[in-house]
């Protein structure tokens, strides 16, 4: 049995929280946040036995093997710092930081301390996800990715009072929608497709009520050849009634044929000459994203135990921030900017 510790009582901790509780080999012991009535109020509802206000009293009066992180970029690094020498391996929401550097030595600091380190990059686990890299790995629509296409509009961003109801901090951000959502991407991305060689980006704030980007399109090139974009903003809205399901669409297109994602999940094929359709996979609503939180915390349960490498490590996971790093640079400069592979 894993005993595993919050950190952090905001939004999204719930996710976290209710996935913790459904995994076999997972014991949730503590839940720490500054509003300790944030706190109760989780661990109420979820059965959860301590509450703390204060990190370092909880790890000297808790016995705990995983420190989840659910808190701001800004403050990763001191708590990763605090976690690791009181003996805590970590799990660690994104946005890991608010640089590269600033995420380099959070993971440069786990492993000095020789502790273990995954960052909560979820997407990648959504079901649909997971089936797309099935279905490539077959080779349904051919052995050459020509292009994949990635579009999201969330909506939840046009109005003067956007996201005060759900993550306030959001409007104060000075990078938004690529360094908070357009990273998921970024990974998913990667995930299907591999190395990113190439970034050119054009970014743009649509409500001047924000202070960072909530519009982008994003240009990738690939070490296989193949070619990526994104496209999206949280100020228009889906043609959906939940576009928090699977984000957004997505259309990859090979030397065979074409894989196709719609907002409800519906995942189709149509190979080169025959008509479109659906790939028959189980999907649901259920806690976030069609569970992708419960999945990812299996998947580092399961790699925990085991012994074997994370699939967003700290190692791999900073390939997807130095895509991200060169997302900014080329919208600042307007030119497209190379990666080293």
């Amino acid at each position: 049995m894993t005993k595993i510790a919050c950190i952090g009582a905001g939004y999204f901790a719930r996710f976290h929280i209710d996935a913790w509780m459904r995994l076999e080999g997972a014991q949730l012991v503590a839940i720490c946040d500054h509003d300790e009535a944030k706190a109760r109020t989780l661990a109420d509802e979820f059965g959860v036995p301590r509450v703390f206000t204060d990190v370092a009293t909880m790890c000297a009066e808790v016995d705990f093997e995983v420190a989840d992180i659910i808190t701001p970029p800004a403050t990763h690094l001191a708590l990763v710092e605090q976690v690791t020498q009181a003996g805590k391996h970590v799990i660690c929401q994104k946005p890991l930081a608010d640089t590269l550097a600033e995420a380099e030595n959070i993971y440069r600091t786990c492993v000095r301390a020789q502790k273990r380190f995954m960052v909560h990059e979820n997407f990648r686990f959504q079901p649909w996800h997971r089936e797309l890299k099935r279905q490539l790995e077959a080779g349904v629509i051919g052995d050459k990715i020509h292009t994949i296409t990635q579009r999201m509009r969330m909506g939840d961003g046009w109005a003067a009072d956007a996201y005060l109801d759900r993550q306030p901090y959001f409007r104060t951000m000075p990078r938004l929608l690529m360094h908070e959502t357009g990273i998921h991407y970024i990974d998913v991305l990667r995930y299907l497709a591999g190395d990113v060689t190439e970034v050119y980006a054009k970014l743009r704030t649509l409500n001047n009520n924000i202070a960072g980007e909530d519009c982008a399109l994003v240009l990738l090139d690939f070490a296989n050849g193949a070619q990526g974009v994104i496209d999206g903003n949280r100020y228009n809205e889906a043609n959906h009634p939940n576009p928090r399901y699977t984000f957004g669409t997505t259309v990859i297109e090979g030397n065979g044929g074409t894989l196709r994602l719609y907002l409800d999940g519906r995942l189709t094929l149509q190979k080169l000459g025959e008509t479109e359709r659906d790939i028959n996979y189980h999907h649901e609503a259920k806690g976030f994203a069609g569970d992708c939180v419960f999945f990812l915390q299996q998947h580092f349960l399961e790699a925990f135990t085991s012994g074997v490498p994370f699939e967003t490590g700290g190692e791999d996971y900073l390939r997807s921030l130095e895509v991200l790093e060169a997302v900014y640079q080329s919208g600042a400069k307007l030119a497209p900017i190379a990666i080293k592979c």
